[in-house]
């Protein structure tokens, strides 16, 4: 019982208990939405790079509005700016529905509906990430941050699955139409919500003048700095399955559409595990020495794929791979939220979304480019080489903070 207490503390709270429930069910229909448009690009394309570029464009929005967005996000109610995303999200879910549905979707479709996805994710990301500590409160805080991870993975386990039985058994139409459902459940959870403080700072400077208060905060303090270079490392070059899986399944594996999500479901195990972990380790805070060796260890896990060819030893990586990544997630999340002025924290998420997704483009066109110019078993070992070529010289850099983080 204890276990269950300590592991599930920040769901004491009402208000995140609507919330946390109303994005478990959304989450789902991202993932088979998401799982869905990378096969049906894919399928319309056969190129790797324009599922790369399709990446691109979803994430590029983030790499361009997400430090404006953040100063927003300080100024206004959350849960307000939550309701206007979302509500956006489910119209763009039932266009592309009805897109696929009618037979008459095309790529510059998938592209444009990508762009103004990722326009209301440069707002909708930063704006949950920083509105988890106003639902539970800082004690509870990095349990809430497992918690919401634990969500992210149960659909990455459960949403490329289910997606691969949908398109098996109905159509991939059906796919983005489970998808556009999905949002009414946490607009339901939003509208529960009820909020004795909310927190907003209305601000009357220019949201350039706001935007470089919060990068002046991350760049004196030595903790996140580093954080934040090795997320720049990591994020850009390692979270880029979306984009390898689908090829790596059919071009190394010569497998189809289940293949490629189940491979997609086994780094979600992985990473589920993970999550359970750090949500029940919360109590005991930051877990610095943890944080470096699943950094370096995902860039290792992703070289090492250069020699696997069998379908069960990948999917034994893809568990580890999505174990490394949660933790990493999980534990930069809390180092850029911990002990935070609270009317900063929606710049300074803004620059964890930034690096976490807005990196993404860069990612995603450099791996699609080295399949496309190669083939796709150097989509993974190439991301990981060229990681670990940048993160060990940073590491030696800062030995003194690293010799720190090994000894917390």
């Amino acid at each position: 019982m204890n276990f269950l207490t300590t592991t599930f503390s920040s769901l004491r709270s009402r208000n995140f208990r609507y919330f946390w429930l109303g994005q478990c069910i959304s989450t789902m229909g991202t993932w088979v939405q998401r799982t869905a448009q990378t096969w049906l690009v894919y399928e319309l394309t056969k190129s790797a790079f324009l599922v790369g570029l399709l990446s691109a464009c979803q994430f590029a929005p983030i790499l361009l509005l997400t430090l404006v967005a953040g100063s927003l996000i300080d100024r206004y109610p959350k849960r307000r700016i939550l309701i206007i995303t979302q509500a956006g999200f489910l119209l763009l879910g039932a266009l592309m529905t009805a897109l696929v549905f009618f037979k008459v979707v095309q790529y510059w479709h998938i592209l444009v509906i990508a762009l103004i996805y990722g326009t209301l994710q440069s707002i909708d990301t930063p704006t949950r990430q920083s509105f988890v500590v106003e639902l539970v409160g800082q004690k509870d805080l990095i349990n809430g941050i497992s918690l919401n991870s634990t969500i992210y993975n149960l659909a990455k386990i459960a949403g490329p699955a289910l997606a691969g039985l949908l398109m098996a058994h109905f159509s991939i139409a059906f796919c983005f139409f489970v998808n556009t459902l999905s949002y009414l459940a946490v607009l339901l959870g939003l509208f529960l919500i009820h909020q004795v403080n909310v927190v907003a700072t209305p601000s009357k400077k220019h949201l350039l003048s706001d935007i470089k208060v919060g990068l002046a905060y991350i760049w004196h303090q030595p903790n996140i700095r580093l954080s934040a270079a090795l997320m720049l490392i990591i994020c850009t070059l390692n979270y880029n399955n979306n984009v390898i899986i689908p090829i790596f399944a059919k071009t190394v594996l010569h497998a189809g559409a289940q293949t490629y999500a189940n491979l997609l479901s086994a780094t979600g195990a992985g990473s589920l595990v993970a999550a359970f972990l750090m949500s029940y380790l919360a109590q005991l805070g930051l877990h610095r020495r943890f944080y470096l060796i699943v950094g370096v260890g995902t860039a290792v896990l992703q070289a090492a794929l250069i020699v696997v060819h069998t379908f069960g030893l990948a999917m034994v990586v893809m568990v580890a791979i999505g174990f490394c990544n949660m933790i990493f997630l999980n534990q930069s999340n809390a180092a850029f939220q911990f002990d935070i002025p609270t009317e900063l924290r929606g710049r300074i998420m803004s620059v964890y979304v930034l690096l976490t997704q807005g990196t993404t483009p860069i990612g995603s066109l450099y791996a699609g480019g080295v399949m496309d110019l190669a083939s796709g078993l150097w989509g993974f070992p190439a991301c990981g080489f060229v990681a670990l070529l940048f993160v060990i010289p940073l590491l030696i850099h800062n030995r003194q903070l690293v010799h720190q983080w090994w000894q917390n």
